[in-house]
């Protein structure tokens, strides 16, 4: 028998079965059972139809992670139109581009965000522009609670899980940003997978401390609400506030990149406070890899379980873990172990290939391109059939290639060593060395430059930038670090900005002109325990 798998599924199981358990404890201190979620989201259905949003309209939200984004991405896809989160991090020419390339009908964004939008709006197709609190945000926004102040009719078309349900927008790491679309299909069965490896169950706690506009929170908009577990929502990060949150709601489970776990860790080590409420705590990370101090110190005094695993947009994007209890060793010698991407999810095809597309050989020291086939894995980019095409096509057929080089153990645990592509991952957050350059190249007294993540102790990496100065004397440069970084910090989003500037002579070379990252990488990682993306 054939059932085919549609992502309103989980709310709509949620609805059924857990309707008078909370579901949502909201950042604006209200709180909502799934009855009261689902009739607000039905409301907002009702609503955005009635404004003539259909099946494969696109609609972008622009959130932190509030009750807000939950009920406008299950109000989307209950009328099968497309669900397209922006990451509110990016700066007015990033949404301007996004918009356009999505072709966006309608926007529904957060008031402390929305002004972003406002500056681009005559260069968008977007018509239909909402506020979670219009009388906060500048310009012509309408109400969100003013839109869902009526009844919760609508009808939801007949959809299919091979169309697409959602855009999810790369962070522009070889270029402009791309599209990835996913289709009911593989949200829902990643969802699923999540649910398995993550341990998500109807009596969880989980606390938004992940965006959820990366990959839909890494599916966790779908897995919590499915198992009838509680969502409490966020505004922000804040180390103080979350262990607060964790003993007052019993939270069992959140999601921390390394960044995030080290603001906990100074946090703890100021106050000496308890890190659990009522609950056991499981936390999951990935991004460059915490240290293995970091490790220790979340496990053996915070009492948390950690739960290391690995993905890209495009790939779910789950598709590894460390988790793997039964391959650890006893005592401290798991925490080098748990460091690792490690195995492959279920259902999950994650090989490591040579340039020749053959498994490289599980001695953990010959390094290959991770490639991926599953189930979870992205439908194509939207509208690049090219870029598609290589994707999925470089090294071997119908695998994702995910630039990322790595070794393999005795049991298939992957342990990345360094990167293909110049990609810098600071906070979880993607940042491409190329745009970096780029914007490097426009300072009148730059005349050569190359970036490279650099070791830190607060993101796990940051960008690093080499600088040969116009002038050619790296000790009289004409300029200073200070300018240089803020040069960048004005023109991109801040997170991407440049933390570190080293003024030199000349930048390694090839023989034929290409510069030589690895070796500037190589002095930058040499005191670590790992290249590039381990920590």
């Amino acid at each position: 028998m054939h059932k085919p798998l549609l992502t309103t599924d989980f709310l709509d199981r949620a609805r059924r079965h857990y309707g008078d358990r909370e579901a949502v404890v909201a950042t604006t201190e209200e709180r909502y059972t799934y009855d009261e979620l689902g009739e607000r989201v039905d409301r907002l259905s009702a609503a955005l139809q009635e404004r003539g949003i259909g099946k494969g309209d696109r609609v972008a939200v622009l959130d932190p992670n509030t009750h807000y984004h939950l009920e406008a991405a299950y109000a989307i896809m209950q009328l099968g139109a497309i669900h397209t989160p922006l990451n509110y991090r990016l700066v007015p020419d990033d949404f301007e581009y996004v918009l356009n390339d999505a072709g966006v009908t309608a926007v529904i964004a957060d008031h402390e965000h929305a002004g972003k939008i406002e500056p681009i709006r005559d260069s968008v197709p977007t018509e239909l522009y909402v506020s979670n609190d219009a009388g906060a945000t500048e310009g012509d926004w309408e109400d969100f609670e003013t839109l869902i102040d009526r009844n919760g009719e609508y009808d939801r078309p007949e959809m299919s899980e091979d169309e697409v349900i959602t855009i999810n927008y790369t962070s522009g790491t070889t270029g402009d940003p791309k599209g990835v679309c996913r289709t009911h299909r593989g949200e829902t069965i990643h969802a699923y997978l999540v649910s398995v490896h993550q341990e998500v169950r109807d009596d969880d706690v989980y606390l938004w401390t992940l965006p959820m506009f990366h990959v839909n929170g890494w599916g966790h908009i779908y897995a919590v609400t499915g198992m009838g577990a509680k969502h409490v929502c966020t505004r922000g990060i804040d180390a103080e506030w979350i262990l607060e949150t964790v003993r007052e709601e019993g939270v069992s489970y959140l999601c921390a990149a390394p960044t995030v776990l080290n603001m906990l860790i100074e946090r703890y080590e100021e106050t000496g406070e308890d890190t659990r409420g009522t609950n056991p705590v499981r936390a999951a990370t990935a991004g460059a890899a915490p240290p293995e101090a970091t490790i220790r110190t979340i496990e053996d005094e915070f009492g948390w379980h950690l739960k290391h695993v690995y993905g890209a947009t495009e790939t779910g994007p789950l598709i590894t873990t460390s988790d793997a209890g039964r391959l650890l060793p006893e005592g401290t010698e798991r925490f080098s172990i748990k460091k690792r991407q490690g195995l492959g999810y279920l259902g999950t095809d994650v090989r490591v290939v040579d340039e020749d597309g053959a498994d490289v050989p599980r001695d953990e020291g010959t390094i290959g391109e991770i490639v991926v086939r599953g189930n979870q894995v992205m439908d194509g980019y939207w509208e690049k059939p090219e870029a598609t095409e290589e994707a999925f096509s470089e090294r071997i057929e119908g695998y994702y290639h995910t630039g990322d080089l790595a070794v393999v153990d005795e049991h298939g645990m992957v342990s990345i060593q360094d990167r293909k592509k110049d990609i810098i991952i600071s906070g979880g957050e993607n940042i491409s060395s190329i745009e970096l350059e780029d914007t490097l190249f426009e300072h009148p007294e730059v005349a050569d430059a190359a970036v490279i993540p650099a070791p830190s102790e607060k993101w796990g990496e940051t960008p690093k930038a080499f600088v040969v100065p116009a002038n050619g004397d790296p000790e009289n440069p004409g300029t200073s670090a200070e300018a240089i970084a803020e040069f960048t910090r004005e023109r991109l989003a801040g997170y991407k900005a440049v933390h570190e500037v080293e003024f030199v002579e000349e930048l390694p070379t090839t023989a034929t002109g290409k510069i030589q990252k690895f070796e500037l990488r190589q002095k930058e990682w040499d005191e670590e325990d790992r290249m590039v993306g381990e920590g």
